[in-house]
């Protein structure tokens, strides 16, 4: 058990369960992850390995004997029907027939219908009325000559989800955690390796459950295939109803107007739509104009009656191109059908989770580590509902007043739900309270700028926040960041064949200076027209692609007879692989007759030095006859913590990760273009400057 997993259960004994052993138990019983880990809660919540492989057989048991396969309903139904009465743990949904002014259920998978049920339950559990729950109910069989009485009857029923939880509690051993710490914990909750995943991917995977935290709350996540849109909705809390295929009615989404029964909005605190993006797809006019006012004002009209709801919407789907493609030619909303591709429809959206900034789902990114369980979580989550945190990050930071009341609306929204996940303490601190408002100003402002690309009357806003000292910090997105000469493009502005002009991206965290474009990596380098360099400063977003070493270093260690890289950290395999590409760009870009020596200062490998020191012996190896001489030698005085790299021409590089500045590689069967190409590797979140040096003291 890792140091993370102990601590979970020494605090939170009780209400947390191992991820992995929900694929343990679940077989082939189609069945959300909530209802197996509110079963596994009963019988596993514990870290004593004997308990728990004892629960598993438990749960296996009850699934086995009272979850209902659709291919062995017949079989059930004879069994209740035989004994009498028997329990099922099934999806049930109830319908008021006004023919004889009674309730009745139907269990989907057992395939029964008209099963009486009485006005008590009712009132106890309206739900069952809009849609199926899943629950676990005993079902009883009493035969009647009656043709018009069901001999199918509901007994008891209880929806699967926690009776109560303690939520002080939750809040004050919040304070037992670091933030990191706390962070990885909801990571793992949600089923997920924390160590698959950079800072920034945590904090975009914790912005789908904003949705859950906060009351009518809009969000839109549309990137590539298989990046696990929709499964915090399916799968996550007994609070969410996922709509398949995008389409709804009127009636059920929000009021039938003849019955007067209020559709799901009134019932669900998240309302998700999936496959919502296809251009081809159509949509009814009166249920988006109905959409557009319940996202705005929270109501929604009964017949000439205003009613009110609080569920969160939150809209997932796929885009059709990569993001420059669609920056260049259209827009990023680009995907959704015209219906929703509408100006005053995407201003209703409070954030743009960028989908393609999210890895594909693989088997190793599936924890085995312990998380809450999820139905205890759901019920945490439900209740931060009813507070507001939105005024927190005014004790630090002051918001631009140039931005729209609605785009400061957004912004608060999403930073109350991120501070009531990670610090529903109130132990935030500047610094982390800047990380969240620059992330939920980004997922406003991507919002923003696409809509001032399809509707000219909506002007460009300078998203910024004032921190102390009355310093002014802008705000960008990472696509504007990585591909500022489409960015800022306008429909209309230019002609075919015409250009955009140069964009500075904005990027005001520190001075700033462009990277020279990379030399073609023929070996030519010398025969062309030397860039011109420049002392500066630049920031790199996590998440980032279109970097590579030949951009960063390439000009800059041009002509140098001898280059000195110094990195403590080059130590395990894929980093000492970072250093051979480091070696291969210079190989590439000196001319053939050139000879340059590259001189490596690190850090021994306790735990393998001696691997470590094979892995760079090769390189040495690998570089004969090449016209590149590679030496390396240890600091073993441990005094080396600077990461640079200083040439003998007067440069001098300054990266606060060294060369490992890409996210560490993931193992997968067949090809990876990030494995070959650097730039469609993602980035970590780093810094580089460049100083120029005397030649001696380099």
């Amino acid at each position: 058990m890792s140091d993370l997993d102990a601590k979970i259960n020494q605090h939170f004994s009780g209400f947390v369960v191992r991820k992995d052993l929900v694929k343990a138990v679940k077989g082939n019983a189609i069945v959300p992850t909530y209802v197996l880990e509110y079963l596994l809660g009963q019988y596993c919540a514990t870290d004593d390995e004997a308990s728990i492989q004892t629960g598993i057989e438990t749960v296996k048991d009850i699934l086995q004997k009272h979850y209902v396969h659709r291919s062995e309903a017949g079989l059930v139904q004879s069994r209740i029907k035989e004994l009498g009465r028997y329990k099922v743990i099934d999806q049930v949904s109830v319908s008021l027939n006004e023919k004889t002014d009674s309730y009745e259920a139907v269990f989907e998978n057992l395939g029964i219908k008209r099963v009486a049920v009485d006005s008590g339950t009712i009132k106890a559990h309206p739900k069952l009325l809009v849609t199926g729950v899943w629950c676990i109910a005993d079902v009883q069989y009493e035969f009647t000559e009656d043709t018009r009485v069901s001999p199918w009857i509901l007994d008891t029923i209880k929806p699967i989800q926690i009776a109560k939880v303690d939520y002080e509690q939750y809040r004050e051993i919040r304070s037992a955690f670091t933030t990191d710490e706390w962070i990885d914990l909801l990571i793992q909750s949600i089923g997920f390796e924390p160590g698959a995943f950079g800072r920034r991917s945590k904090l975009l995977q914790l912005l789908r459950l904003v949705p859950f935290v906060e009351r009518n709350y809009n969000l839109i996540e549309l990137g590539p295939k298989g990046t696990g849109k929709s499964h915090i909705y399916s799968e996550f809390s007994p609070h969410g109803q996922l709509i398949s295929g995008g389409e709804i009615s009127i009636p059920k989404l929000f009021v039938n107007n003849s019955s007067g029964r209020i559709g799901l909005v009134g019932y669900w605190d998240v309302v998700a739509f999936d496959e919502f993006a296809g251009r081809e797809k159509t949509a009814n006019k009166a249920l988006v104009d109905i959409m557009k006012n319940y996202m705005a004002n929270k109501t929604f009209s009964r017949g000439i009656n205003p009613m009110g709801a609080e569920a969160s919407f939150s809209f997932v789907g796929n885009t059709d191109h990569n993001v420059p493609f669609m920056l260049k030619n259209s827009d990023l909303f680009e995907a959704l059908p015209s219906q929703f591709h509408d100006s005053a429809f995407i201003d209703r959206l409070h954030a743009y989770l960028p989908g393609w900034e999210i890895d594909v789902i693989r088997g190793e990114m599936f924890t085995k580590g312990y998380g809450f369980i999820v139905d205890y979580l759901a019920e945490i989550l439900r209740h931060l509902r009813s507070e507001d945190f939105s005024n927190r990050p005014d004790k630090f930071f002051k918001v631009s007043e140039k931005i729209s009341t609605r785009d400061r609306d957004a912004i608060f929204k999403t930073m109350s739900g991120f501070l009531k996940l990670l610090f529903p303490d109130g132990s935030q601190t500047e610094a982390e309270v800047e990380e969240l408002l620059r992330l939920a100003m980004e997922s406003r402002k991507r919002v923003k700028d696409q809509l001032a690309r399809i509707d000219s009357t909506y002007p460009e806003v300078d998203f910024y926040f004032v921190g102390s000292g009355d310093q002014k910090r802008r705000v960008t997105t990472v696509e504007e960041e990585e591909y500022p000469q489409f960015y800022n493009l306008r429909p209309g502005l230019f002609a075919e064949g015409d250009h955009a002009p140069e964009v500075d991206p904005g990027n005001d965290r520190a001075e700033e200076t462009r990277i020279p474009e990379a030399a073609p990596a023929d070996g030519l380098a010398s025969r062309s027209a030397p860039p011109r360099l420049a002392e500066g400063h630049q920031v790199f977003a996590e998440n980032r692609k279109g970097v590579s070493y030949d951009k960063l270093f390439g000009p800059y260690t041009d002509g140098a007879k001898l280059i000195v890289v110094t990195d403590p950290y080059i130590r395990y395999f894929y980093q000492i692989r970072n250093l051979m590409e480091f070696v291969e760009m210079v190989i590439r870009r000196k001319s053939p007759e050139d000879q340059v020596r590259i001189h490596l200062v690190t850090g021994p490998d306790d735990a393998n030095a001696h691997r470590q020191g094979e892995l760079l012996d090769s390189i040495a190896t690998a570089c004969t006859a090449t016209g590149v001489d590679f030496t390396w030698a240890f600091d073993t005085s441990g005094s080396a913590h600077a990461r640079d790299i200083v040439c003998d021409t007067g440069w001098k590089i300054v990266l606060d990760r060294g060369l490992d500045v890409f996210q560490a590689p993931v193992k997968i069967d067949g090809f990876s273009l990030g494995d070959r190409l650097q730039e469609h590797r993602m980035l970590k979140g780093f810094y580089v400057t460049y100083v120029r040096v005397s030649p001696e003291v380099a």
